[in-house]
């Protein structure tokens, strides 16, 4: 539909960088305490996942899918869920398969394009609402594009928009960005998480997972070689990558959906930006603003924040979201 720079989201000097503003809201936040009410489910193959509720008897669900090595208690789902739950709406935080705190009984965890379980929760645990909407952030973002586009025919009913914030539609060309030296801390804390979540499954799985390349995987491109990839049975990394960027399917979405990538997104290269693309696209919405960061988007200290307003008007405003 359209693309906007939406040269009005202009922040504080400091918030412009976008390294301060990508981690300034983790660092220095306030945490709101949501008040989530825990399910776990049994998923169709055997294994578990831990489903985080808000339900206040509204006709609406927002289910908030987060990023990579996130939960639902990431900063940036909770604030989220807090200001839908102010507008009306109750709220299903999805935490990934080993992402609850819990591992999950299965080999395989999640992956940037695993999308089962976005169709079995919607299918299964929020059918009796009259709306549903998608918000994901990051590799959430990633996939509820995949979700939406994939299969369109297999989209929920009821599902009447989709929100990606700071995707990573071609995640080839975002795992090279992410190779840059000022993006190393990043990629350590990550490691950090993912290769304690390698060590547990090689014990659950001994057989199968090995520790031997542990010590390869020095950056996010090696980790989804050595154990991604195979796990999942993609032939390496690039072939991960290449089967689960969204950025292939968004031509084939058919409900309304925005994106909203800023400009100096560290997490993200110039291929995360098809603003040609988009533009001819009749239900995709895109948002470039020049800040923001990863996920950062300047919360304010009155927690008023330009990101949240803009997910807001979306989700009222639909179809009719530039008129």
């Amino acid at each position: 539909m359209a693309v906007l720079a939406h040269q009005d989201f202009v922040p504080s000097r400091r918030y412009r960088h976008s390294h301060y503003s990508t981690c300034a809201p983790s660092l220095f936040g306030r945490v709101p305490e949501v008040g989530y009410d825990r399910k776990r489910v049994t998923t169709p193959d055997g294994d578990f996942l831990d489903l985080d509720y808000v339900k206040n008897g509204n006709k609406r669900v927002a289910i908030i899918c987060h990023g990579l090595e996130g939960s639902s208690s990431s900063i940036y789902v909770l604030l989220q869920a807090e200001y839908l739950i102010k507008k009306g709406w109750d709220i299903l935080s999805l935490n990934y398969r080993g992402c609850s705190g819990e591992m999950n009984h299965q080999l395989q965890m999640y992956n940037s394009g695993e999308t089962r379980d976005l169709y079995f929760v919607a299918d299964h645990h929020v059918a009796d609402y009259d709306e549903i909407v998608f918000i994901g952030y990051s590799l959430g973002g990633n996939l509820v594009l995949k979700y939406a586009g994939e299969y369109p025919d297999r989209v929920h009913p009821k599902v009447s928009s989709v929100v990606a914030i700071s995707t990573p539609l071609d995640l080839h060309d975002s795992s090279e960005h992410l190779l840059k030296w000022d993006n190393y801390l990043y990629q350590l804390l990550f490691l950090k998480s993912l290769k304690a979540k390698i060590r547990a499954k090689s014990k659950q799985f001994p057989d199968q997972v090995s520790l031997k390349h542990l010590r390869k995987c020095y950056n996010l491109y090696r980790f989804d070689e050595y154990y991604t990839a195979p796990i999942w049975g993609y032939r390496d990394a690039k072939d991960y990558y290449d089967s689960c960027a969204s950025i292939q399917w968004i031509d084939q979405i058919n409900v309304p959906t925005l994106i909203i990538n800023a400009m100096n997104d560290p997490f993200l290269g110039p291929r995360c930006y098809p603003t040609d693309l988009i533009s001819r696209l009749p239900h995709i919405n895109m948002l470039t603003p020049a800040y923001g960061g990863h996920v950062g988007f300047a919360y304010s200290r009155d927690d008023r924040s330009w990101l949240l307003d803009q997910v807001d008007h979306f989700l009222n405003d639909k179809t009719e979201y530039l008129s």
